[in-house]
């Protein structure tokens, strides 16, 4: 068996989006890749293109998808309106 020398990280575990179904936007990280929202400007790594480049998400889609900020067990969450 050969020793493989890829190094494995956190972001190589994120999820792949094929640039062809996204618009240039989405692709450059000026719109959400799940719901387009352009302003505020998504700011939250939701996964990556195949050329490694990292796609956003604002953060209601981020907290959709589960890449949200992780809240402990313990602690209470209050929703504003």
């Amino acid at each position: 068996m050969c020793a493989s020398e890829a190094v494995s990280d956190a972001a190589s575990d994120g999820y792949v989006y094929d640039p062809e179904s996204l618009s240039a936007e989405q692709c450059t990280g000026d719109a959400c890749v799940a719901c387009h929202t352009r302003w505020p400007r998504p700011r939250i790594a939701l996964g990556l293109l195949p050329d490694g480049a990292p796609v956003f998400g604002c953060g209601d889609c981020a907290a959709l998808i589960g890449a949200g900020p992780l809240v402990a067990a313990d602690s209470r969450v209050f929703a504003a309106r």
